[in-house]
């Protein structure tokens, strides 16, 4: 399977996405590897750790769906236009991926056929099930890369220059929060041609907000559980500023 959706008759207008929810590759994808060891398909080059969890329970707290990718962003990543040079990743924080040096376009195309594009297509449904769709993006970032300078944000959002409606209230108002450091299109930037964000909330014009948690701040259950009951007011009411 592509996708999990979970919740999906809650009558929430949001809707909580999980690109790069798990680190899973599947049987017919070299076997079940991509050449490289159980430590690195743990660490964050392989999907966002902790993200699903928080996912699904912000998705709880909003009551509304949520949908999940099934496959690691090493086989594809579903966060990508498919036409961007790193849709399939060889190289990722100091690791080389074997099983996509030399990937033929053949082998590209079954898992953009299998994996790809039947995501995006429940996510099209997920979203058209409302008029007034919200679209709220959950990701996380490591501490820090290799050899890099550890990372100050505890929590980023993420945000194009095409429509920061919702972003900049839900940025003001986690900067509110005296305990963390807030990153404005930090650890990255917002704005991705063909990503999934702009295949699904730019192009349609949908409120959108893409959050980014540092991943050792939601590393068990419980933390996940704390993150989605502190932002799911802090979203809602930057929803009623963007819409006031």
């Amino acid at each position: 399977m592509a996708y999990q959706i979970e919740g999906e008759a809650r009558p929430g207008r949001w809707l909580v996405s999980c690109d790069h929810a798990s680190n899973r590759v599947p049987d017919w994808v070299g076997g079940g590897s991509l050449g490289i060891g159980p430590h690195d398909m743990a660490r964050h080059i392989a999907w966002d750790v902790g993200a699903a969890g928080l996912a699904r329970a912000l998705a709880r707290r909003l009551d509304c769906p949520a949908i999940l990718s099934d496959f690691s962003r090493l086989v594809i990543d579903p966060n990508r236009g498919e036409a961007d040079p790193t849709l399939v990743m060889q190289l990722y924080d100091g690791t080389i991926i074997p099983a996509n040096r030399h990937i033929p376009r053949h082998a590209v195309d079954e898992r953009l056929d299998r994996l790809y594009h039947p995501y995006h297509a429940a996510y099209a449904r997920l979203a058209a099930r409302q008029t007034d769709t919200v679209i709220v993006a959950i990701h996380s970032f490591t501490p820090s890369l290799k050899g890099r300078p550890p990372r100050p944000w505890h929590v980023g959002v993420l945000h194009s220059h095409l429509d920061d409606r919702l972003s900049r209230p839900l940025i003001a108002r986690l900067e509110w929060e005296a305990d963390l450091c807030i990153g404005d299109n930090e650890p990255y930037a917002g704005h991705l041609p063909g990503d999934a964000i702009d295949r699904h909330a730019l192009a349609i014009g949908r409120h959108n907000a893409l959050i980014e948690l540092r991943n050792d701040l939601i590393a068990t259950e419980a933390a996940q559980d704390h993150w989605a009951a502190r932002l799911a007011p802090i979203l809602t009411a930057a929803l009623h500023e963007a819409e006031g």
